[in-house]
């Protein structure tokens, strides 16, 4: 429920603090004294439009704060958690307008957008009234009280919530779908990439190995050339040849007689270096007759290689990362596959979500068409209570168009009116007549007040065009509201001003240079002295005042006797 407002340096208000109560407050006022001034800042903070001339003249800027006590509002306090703007019972709604029309918006002392401070307002607080927008010319507002009537708000939750699955599902579906031509391409040039190297089946180093072969099979005949030119050299050259040479040489040192040690020992060298070459010779000798140059092998070596490279190139990377990409390209199957599964595992989810949703669609569906009947006779009698006999009110629900599960429901919901007799029903944001709008507003308040998830509600002027004794029934409807929550109402009808619980009266405080709007609580006397200003004007006389107190004594009784 609203607890305070604070409204500074707003229109003609210079500051203003109200302390507000439960059950039904009315407010008073002589025109022009800024009755509804209060009701408009309130608007602001619960996210309506303004522009700089909303600031007091002579100010900088108009501050509007509104309290609220959400207690019982679960919807609100989960609203405010989820955005971790506080968990506490109390919430505060602020904004500022700027002399130059700038806006600023708090809740809870953090700053927001201007449409959360919509949102949260209509979890909080209904305005009905001639000039402000009304939250039953909405569709939606009429879906949510019929299944507030219907007692299948959760129901309600449900089949939305299970809608929205099936919405994401489908979109993720969709996405993977859209993919699935790609993918399918992907698949096959993964599957025969993969061939291409189960079929060159190259292990880690084997490309070393073979590049050292081809190496030396491709130096071979070089190779065997200089075999032989060693061997010529060394052995084979008859004239002049190494071992020969040696041979002589190691001879002539031999046949010295007495030589001294050092002469001996080089004699040595030269024998062991003569005993070398002769196994060097052997070595080479066998060398040339055991080589094989292999031109098949060679060959081979050759397109192994070559097919090597060419798959290295067509995957741009180097020969040496080849045996690394199967694995690779292995992985990315095992996603496509794994893409695949998903796939059909959503399909699956959709379905189940599409059957479970039809279960709780058609439930709700059929509670809706059974509570809308109801819904509609009580409204329509309400209506003819309050001054209009030929008043009808239906509740129209159309099959939606949606072949998939649609987000509220199988049907559309609209409330349909006919205010005047010849007239056909049609929608209440259709509806030209302020006043007929505010009773019918009214009449639908009343009767699903008990299940309304909105705790406070303001009438501005609901009793326009009206008077006698259908005055004095609006009076106790608004009573009747207020006994099961809280009611604001601005009232010109002393009939509807007795039945409240506090009295609020508006009046203008003229100082030497300014004029300000001020509100006080009245007093009991004091409120006699309102509703006989209200029944008979400016003087008071001893039949008006007697009239008043009749008035307000005989409010409490007829309601008693109603409850009774």
């Amino acid at each position: 429920m609203l607890t305070h407002i604070s409204v500074q340096n707003y229109a003609i208000v210079d500051h203003l603090d109200l302390e507000l109560q439960e059950g039904m407050s009315v407010i008073t006022g002589e025109t022009g004294a800024g009755k509804s001034i209060m009701l408009d800042a309130l608007s602001l903070t619960l996210g309506a439009r303004t522009d700089s001339s909303a600031v007091r003249p002579g100010a900088d800027k108009a501050d509007i704060l509104s309290s609220f006590d959400v207690t019982h509002i679960p919807e609100a306090q989960s609203w405010l958690q989820e955005r971790d703007l506080g968990n506490e019972p109390h919430c505060i709604l602020r904004r500022v307008i700027t002399r130059e029309g700038r806006s600023r918006a708090y809740i809870n002392g953090t700053p927001c957008p201007l449409a959360d401070l919509k949102a949260l307002g209509e979890l909080l607080i209904d305005i009905h009234s001639q000039h402000e927008h009304q939250s039953l010319l909405k569709t939606d507002t009429h879906r949510r009280l019929l299944d507030e009537f219907a007692g299948a708000t959760d129901l309600a939750r449900a089949v939305q919530s299970l809608a929205q699955r099936w919405r994401n599902t489908q979109q993720q579906l969709e996405q993977l779908s859209a993919n699935a031509e790609a993918q399918r391409a992907q698949r096959q040039l993964l599957t025969y990439q993969l061939e291409e190297l189960d079929t060159l089946a190259l292990h880690a180093d084997e490309l070393q190995q073979l590049e050292q072969e081809h190496k030396s099979l491709s130096n071979s005949e070089s190779l065997l050339d200089n075999c032989r030119k060693i061997i010529d050299t060394c052995s084979d050259n008859d004239s002049n040849n190494v071992l020969s040479t040696l041979a002589s040489l190691l001879q002539r040192a031999q046949t010295a007689v007495g030589a001294p040690q050092a002469f001996v020992q080089a004699t040595e060298l030269l024998a062991s270096a003569h005993i070398q070459i002769e196994e060097a010779v052997s070595e080479f000798n066998d060398f040339v007759h055991h080589f094989d140059a292999d031109p098949q092998r060679q060959q081979w070596l050759e397109e192994r290689l070559d097919a090597i490279y060419t798959l290295a190139r067509k995957h741009r990377i180097q020969a040496e990362q080849l045996h690394e990409l199967q694995p690779q390209l292995q992985a990315e199957l095992a996603a496509l596959d794994a893409d695949d599964a998903s796939l059909e595992h959503l399909q699956q989810a959709a379905k189940l979500l599409t059957e479970e949703y039809a279960v709780k669609a058609q439930a709700l569906s059929k509670r809706r068409h059974t509570a809308a009947k109801k819904l509609a006779n009580a409204v329509m009698q309400q209506l003819h209570v309050l001054g209009m006999p030929d008043g009808k009110f239906s509740v129209n629900l159309q099959a939606t168009a949606s072949l998939t599960p649609a987000l509220y429901g199988l049907e559309n919901i609209e409330f349909l009116v006919s205010a005047n007799p010849g007239q056909p029903l049609r929608s209440l944001a259709k509806v030209a007549s302020g006043g007929e709008l505010s009773r019918i507003s009214l009449a639908i308040q009343v009767i699903t007040a008990q299940t309304s998830r909105v705790p406070t509600l303001v009438f501005d002027e609901v009793d326009v065009g009206i008077g006698g004794p259908t005055a004095e029934i609006v009076g106790q409807l608004l009573r009747q509201l207020g006994e099961t929550g809280q009611v604001l109402t601005v009232t010109h009808l002393a009939q509807v001003a007795a039945q409240g619980h506090q009295h609020l009266f508006v009046h203008k405080e003229r100082k030497q240079k300014s004029t300000h709007t001020a509100v006080k609580r009245l007093s009991h006397e004091q409120r006699v002295e309102e509703v006989a200003r209200m029944l008979g004007g400016i003087d008071l006389t001893d039949e008006s005042l007697l009239h008043a107190r009749k008035i307000l004594e005989g409010a409490q009784p007829v309601l008693a006797a109603q409850r009774a």
